[in-house]
């Protein structure tokens, strides 16, 4: 069914069903009611070709995430997608996947040069983001998941920098003093507000920090292996993960080791994953909805793409679940 149908079946112009089906321009409420009411027990629904270029839109929008992930990250960035795509398809959008690395976004510059989406997300921010200066110039609506250094970016996240300070400051009150941070890359924003929440507990606690027991830039396996066997030469108590990968190396060098947990050691994540729910003891971790953080980052560039006014940083929540492995 076409529009032209409509309009020859109910003798009006085709302008008034349009109208009518957009709700925009001068049409009586009687004629708008009888024109949707038509559309509604006949199944109509409006050619997307046709609609986007009435409106010059595409009604796709495209995450872009990094081919770099290394696999213990595919869960978070599987459920961000999830919610992604969901509350696109709410919201009569359709979603196209982009891959970029720190040195190569030529692909999402193919599909911004070509006009292929209305709109971007970038699940992903470093430090002097060349994704991000490329958007700029563009033009093209775009929000980050995480934090920028651009203040004029729409941004949403989860609260890492309050989560990490929370859970670090409740094993600072458990009596633990030698607590070691093992992280990943610096360039990655999300880790730089871990380690400022990892610091701002102790600042909170009155407490100084030990920058000798902090690890960052801990991006192999071999490099967390001996990071914790120097933590363990220095006798620390409890060893803090920026996430769920860098928590299952370091259990298992442990275990290696010959330490268990939490006798003679305790650990805990910043971040929780499928990867550690079976592990025995249980680790006291910070959960995080990664598809609520997708759908709501859909929603925010939506917003953006229809001009309307958005918060220049949205926070979501987190749980904090304490378990047997900083059991004292």
């Amino acid at each position: 069914m076409t529009i032209d149908d409509i309009a020859r079946e109910l003798n009006i112009s085709k302008t008034t069903v349009s109208r009518a089906i957009s709700g925009k321009g001068r049409i009586g409420i009687e004629t708008r009611e009888k024109v949707l009411k038509y559309i509604n027990e006949n199944n109509y629904r409006p050619n997307a070709l046709a609609k986007g270029l009435a409106q010059s839109r595409t009604f796709n929008i495209s995450f872009v995430m990094p081919e770099d992930y290394n696999l213990t990250e595919l869960s978070f960035f599987q459920n961000c997608m999830w919610g992604v795509s969901s509350r696109a398809s709410d919201l009569d959008y359709d979603v196209i996947i982009s891959m970029v690395t720190e040195n190569d976004i030529s692909r999402l510059e193919r599909l911004v040069d070509n006009r292929k989406v209305d709109g971007i997300i970038l699940g992903r921010t470093l430090e002097n983001d060349p994704a991000m200066e490329y958007l700029k110039k563009t033009g093209i609506p775009f929000i980050a998941i995480g934090a920028a250094e651009d203040k004029s970016v729409p941004q949403i996240d989860n609260d890492h920098l309050a989560g990490c300070s929370e859970l670090t400051s409740l094993l600072l009150k458990k009596g633990i003093r030698k607590l070691a941070l093992i992280g990943g890359s610096i360039r990655n924003i999300v880790n730089q507000n871990r380690l400022k929440g990892y610091q701002d507990a102790f600042e909170k606690n009155k407490i100084p920090v030990d920058n000798g027991v902090i690890y960052t830039d801990a991006c192999s396996k071999i490099k967390i292996e001996e990071a914790v066997k120097e933590l363990l030469l220095k006798r620390v108590e409890c060893i803090l993960c920026m996430d769920d990968a860098i928590c299952i190396h370091v259990l298992n060098t442990l275990e290696s080791e010959g330490f268990k947990v939490p006798q003679d050691i305790k650990v805990a994540s910043f971040y929780n994953s499928r990867m550690l729910e079976n592990h025995q003891p249980a680790i006291t971790s910070l959960q995080f909805d990664a598809m609520e953080l997708g759908a709501a980052s859909c929603s925010l560039l939506v917003d953006c793409i229809e001009k309307k006014e958005v918060a220049d940083r949205t926070l979501l929540g987190y749980q904090l679940v304490i378990n047997e492995s900083t059991k004292v």
